[in-house]
């Protein structure tokens, strides 16, 4: 999962992308990049490392001009080159940088077709640099001094033709302006913002909406699935619906785990969407222990809260904080290893003793990927003197890989792959253990939005929406994304060997 920002603007954009790269940092936290436009230079700064690293005063200052585009990244592929830091950069045409978020499914295919037909170098194994080097190969053949708004939106019919899987992009032309796409199924999020100043009217492209409010920009409305959106110098705005018969099927795991409560996503709001996940929640615990002994209800921080607080409410039972959580420390489950996650667990969350001594207690977490993660926890509950301690997950067992930009782990590596709730349960060391039903998962999200009649939901139902995943794909996923790969890769970059 990445986070992608784009501003057109009356004044410096540098500041404002580094800010909206801050709030989008949840959705990456290994590399972060800026790149900004002036009438004559491009201006570019990025590197591995958290937002607040990567840039200082100096790379600041650098970064003139009041159009640009940012990006924060993790790897899905499970490398931590510097090399694959975005947004990355072409010459020809015009001068194109981009950024990314989510996965190609035939970035293999359009590899090998641009290196041989194409005459075009690849100088990472990043399906990002495909996809840009795709649109690039299309909007070279108008083959004039410029382009107008009308030839960019044919360059991007073409890339929709040839690409498949999730995205959401943004683009920066250099002297044309900022286009920003989203894939024919909306899998990846991308919303528009806009906001009038004294100098004219400016717009702002990004991953969520959180992004818009802390700039004072006004969400117009998400980017619909398969349309493009262009921005030029002047502030003037296009778009077009590049992709005829879309089926609009948004990612549903934004809604669960990725994105931040506040931020609102295809017209729903993540925080009320999470509230109704928790009723649901709550309402199959009551059918299915109508007489439990649940003396208090804990969230796993920091995505399951909301939910927690409903499951607590409708339980009858107090709702308490017993886990502090370490905020310098990344997201578990996206971690380069098993022994490292194992480690991160217990320098991330410290219990609060008196909220678990003698009592039953129900954690609620969002969603169980590995299951390691949910054992550690339960072992933390117990060792704090907690006398029962049962497990709720606010989404149904993850038992399939996510090919569309989350980096979930190979099937052999997710504890709810070829197990039932009972051995999980047994499995992760909980005295009781209840999952979300899928239905109820749908049904909670979609409720504020009925245009929406269906989302992405492989992850749990192993039903990929583009049609073209199939055993042998997903087979190399397999191979690519286990910890002994992960591992190669690493050593391999440390070694100076990537890419070959």
């Amino acid at each position: 999962m990445c986070g992608i920002a784009g501003i057109v603007g009356t004044s410096a954009a540098n500041q404002q992308l580094y800010d909206a790269l801050t709030v989008l940092q949840h959705r990456g936290q290994d590399a972060a990049g800026i790149v900004t436009a002036t009438e004559t230079e491009l201006c570019q700064h990025k590197e591995n490392g958290l937002v607040r690293d990567v840039f200082q005063q100096r790379h600041m200052e650098q970064l003139k001009g009041n159009m640009g585009i940012g990006h924060v990244r993790y790897p899905t592929a499970g490398c931590d080159n510097v090399l694959e830091a975005q947004p990355f950069y072409v010459n020809a045409p015009y001068g194109i940088c981009l950024g990314h978020n989510g996965n190609l499914t035939n970035a293999s295919e359009l590899a090998d077709v641009l290196i041989r037909e194409d005459r075009r170098h690849l100088n990472t194994r990043s399906d990002s640099e495909v996809l840009l080097n795709v649109f690039a190969s299309e909007l070279q053949r108008v083959g004039t001094p410029r382009v107008t708004p009308a030839d960019v939106f044919a360059a991007l019919s073409a890339v929709y033709r040839r690409c498949r899987g999730g995205y959401a992009v943004v683009a920066l032309i250099f002297g044309h302006g900022i286009l920003g796409f989203r894939d024919p199924n909306g899998i990846r999020p991308l919303v528009i913002g806009k906001r009038e100043s004294e100098k004219g009217t400016e717009y702002m492209l990004a991953s969520e909406s959180v992004a818009l409010d802390m700039l004072g920009f006004r969400l117009m409305r998400d980017v619909a699935p398969g349309e493009g959106v262009f921005i030029d110098p002047a502030g003037r705005f296009y778009s077009q619906q590049c992709v005829a018969g879309v089926r609009h099927t948004p990612c549903i795991f934004e809604h669960v785990y990725f994105a931040r409560p506040d931020s609102i996503i295809d017209n729903i709001s993540v925080y009320k969407a999470r509230l109704r996940m928790g009723e649901r929640l709550a309402e199959k615990i009551l059918r299915e222990q109508p007489d439990h002994d649940v003396d208090v209800v804990i969230p796993i921080p920091d995505t399951s809260r909301t939910s927690a607080v409903q499951v607590a409410q409708l339980l009858g039972v107090k709702y308490r904080e017993g886990f502090i959580k370490n905020r310098y420390i990344g997201r578990t489950f996206i971690m380069p290893g098993q022994e490292q996650r194992q480690k991160s667990v217990r320098s991330k969350l410290n219990a609060i003793d008196l909220e678990f001594r003698g009592k039953n207690v129900l954690l609620v977490d969002d969603s169980i990927v590995r299951g390691t993660t949910s054992a550690q926890i339960i072992e933390l509950a117990r060792e704090a003197g907690a006398r029962k301690v049962y497990f709720a997950s606010a989404a149904p067992p993850v038992r399939f890989p996510n090919v569309y930009g989350i980096d979930m782990p190979a099937v052999a590596e997710l504890v709810a792959s070829g197990l039932t709730v009972a051995q999980i349960e047994r499995q992760i060391g909980a005295d009781w253990l209840v999952y979300q039903d899928l239905e109820d998962l749908v049904q909670a999200v979609r409720h504020d939005n009925a245009r929406i009649e269906e989302f992405d939901t492989s992850c749990f139902s192993g039903e990929y929406v583009t049609g073209d995943v199939t055993p042998d794909y997903l087979e190399r996923l397999q191979e690519e994304r286990s910890d002994q790969a992960r591992t190669r890769k690493r050593r391999r970059a440390l070694q100076g060997l990537y890419p070959v």
